[in-house]
């Protein structure tokens, strides 16, 4: 049982140990601050966390990583922390389109999709051609999304005029297609370049035009990545490592109740640990947690401007999802699959049915973890994941009753419906890609967006918080400073998107910001690093930041501790 031996001061106290809390904590820590770091669960990783299931390791969230390769946002940072940092596998066949009429494949080589459709589709051979070239520069583009890593609230007003150009010529390839959304809008979209209604179907999952181009434009740049070995687990591991292995604190089982303030300014958090109370003292604070639940739960309603709480309530959020974890008794390509997700929908779906929630009909993403990583599954064995987007409305808040502290209380109805949608959406597999999959079923997990606000506290138990858009983007949802002097947002709330990218952004970010009032000298080569004005040569060979003794050794596996003992047997 883990004992709270608080220090009678910290710098910075940050709330939540997912990747963007303990990215954050992290390079304070290598900057010589002293932090605490308090999680209301009993690991670290938010929605990277994944969970043992008997010798089977699944991940939580990931369908693939971005910008974690070398050279990407996500992976300098991680340099910068340390070298012993886990590494993502690059993918080559990355997403296949199944639909009732339709099967294609994209890879790291988009061009053999490309050459697929003009096979299938000569008439709209221009057009594809076309359609192409413009996702090939919006991949372009995103290599150069590291070029922006910095939030303009640690510029100052020459480097903000200059990031605003820099911004301009970023979006120049996207905003000619911003206006074609929802189920008119894509129609529009597509049809600028093709005029066979079957080649839209492909898209039939997508919501807006973007979405069409994106992953294509990512592939042709190489930005995909599957997690490292041992899970996407092993990233917060990392961090939560570097953190302690520096000095600072990390603490489990920690609901922040209140933020302590001076007047309007932070000061420290009061929080609850196994019934008992405590209060952690410090100049600064991160929540790199639920932004509702930090202004709405933590602080005195007065201190947060009541405008500013209702466009966060009516911000347009990601959906959560149902995610059916599976242990097979076979290897997973032993079922036909391959590497990449398999999104599977049908063109005699209206669009919008494919993202409604409803299990019969909304769009499925298969995963093979096991195939992707051995040291998830034991030998001869394999692991499977099913997700589907989902709602926190549905059925009533899933049959749920709601407390006096809006806590969702599961009851039997509850763990019927969820294993019911469990069932269908195992049917709905093997009826259209894995015949027999039951039979190689030994058990299965489902989670659902009342799991994901459980172990996470995000609204609704959205995946990703606010999606990026004209809306949120003009009413300001994203921010990292807030109304709170020396309180700064360093979670993916601070940032429109979500992902890994963004969080590891956001905690950069909100630790660039403590460092500009509280180490010149770290703040300047931090934010020199992240313009690229430097490179990491440069910043070991600098006394601003401790060093870090790159020990982190990756965990075994269940299933690799379950090898070791046999193997010694």
């Amino acid at each position: 049982m883990q004992k709270i031996e608080l220090k009678p001061h910290y710098d910075v106290t940050v709330i939540g140990a997912g990747v963007g809390g303990l990215t954050a904590a992290a390079l304070l820590s290598k900057a010589g601050l002293s932090v605490c770091v308090l999680e209301m669960a009993d690991h670290s990783g938010g929605y990277l966390a994944g969970f043992r299931r008997k010798h089977f390791l699944f991940d939580t969230a990931i369908h693939w990583l971005n910008q974690c390769s070398p050279g990407g946002m996500a992976s300098n940072i991680f340099d910068f922390i340390g070298t012993d940092h886990p590494v993502p596998v690059p993918q080559k066949r990355i997403r296949r389109y199944l639909g009732d009429h339709f099967d294609y494949l994209l890879t790291n080589n988009p061009d053999e999709f490309r050459d697929q459709l003009i096979h299938d589709f000569p008439e709209d051979k221009e057009g594809i051609i076309r359609f192409f070239k413009v996702a090939k520069g919006i991949g372009k583009a995103f290599v150069n999304f590291r070029h922006f890593f910095r939030t303009e609230e640690t510029m100052n007003a020459f480097e903000k005029l200059a990031n605003k150009r820099h911004l301009l010529k970023f979006a120049m390839p996207f905003i000619p297609h911003l206006r074609y959304e929802g189920g008119k809008g894509i129609r529009k979209g597509l049809s600028k370049y093709f005029k066979n209604p079957k080649i839209h179907d492909i898209f039939s999952s997508d919501n807006d035009l973007l979405s069409c181009l994106v992953p294509i434009g990512w592939a042709y740049f190489g930005d995909f990545q599957s997690p490292p070995e041992g899970g996407g687990q092993v990233i917060p591991h990392w961090l939560e490592h570097v953190v302690t292995a520096l000095g600072s604190d990390i603490f489990y089982k920690c609901r922040v109740k209140q933020i302590l303030l001076d007047g309007t300014t932070a000061k420290g958090v009061q929080f609850e640990h196994r019934g008992g109370v405590y209060e952690v003292n410090s100049k600064y604070v991160i929540p790199a947690c639920d932004v509702e639940t930090l202004y709405e739960k933590m602080l005195p309603e007065h201190v947060i401007p009541a405008k500013m709480k209702e466009r966060l309530k009516a911000a347009e959020l990601y959906s959560s999802s149902v995610t059916v974890s599976i242990a097979l008794d076979c290897p997973t390509e032993q079922l036909g699959l391959s590497e990449e997700a398999i999104h599977l929908g049908s063109e005699a779906i209206p669009r919008s049915e494919h993202q409604s929630g409803d299990p019969e009909k909304t769009e499925l993403i298969i995963l093979p973890p096991s195939l992707r990583d051995k040291t998830l599954a034991p030998e001869g064995m394999g692991t499977l994941v099913i997700f589907m987007p989902a709602y926190m409305k549905y059925k009533n808040n899933w049959l749920t009753e709601v407390d006096e502290q809006g806590n969702y209380v599961r009851n039997e109805e509850y763990r019927k419906l969820k294993n019911e949608i469990g069932e269908i959406l195992i049917r709905r597999v093997e009826e259209r890609l894995v015949p027999g999959l039951r039979k190689h079923i030994m058990f299965f997990d489902v989670a659902t967006p009342i799991t994901h606000h459980r172990y996470t506290g995000n609204k609704n138990g959205t995946m990703m918080g606010a999606k990026p858009g004209r809306a949120n983007m003009q009413n300001k949802i994203a921010h990292y400073k807030t109304p709170i002097e020396n309180m700064i947002l360093g979670g993916h709330w601070a940032e429109l998107g979500g992902g890994v990218p963004i969080a590891v952004k956001a905690g950069a970010n909100a630790s660039l910001m403590v460092l500009k009032k509280e180490n010149r000298e770290a703040y300047k080569l931090l934010a020199d690093y992240m313009d690229e004005k430097i490179d990491i040569n440069a910043v070991r060979k600098s006394a601003a930041f401790r060093l870090y003794n790159n020990s982190w050794k990756r965990s075994l596996t269940p299933a690799e501790k379950l090898a070791l003992r046999t193997t010694i047997q």
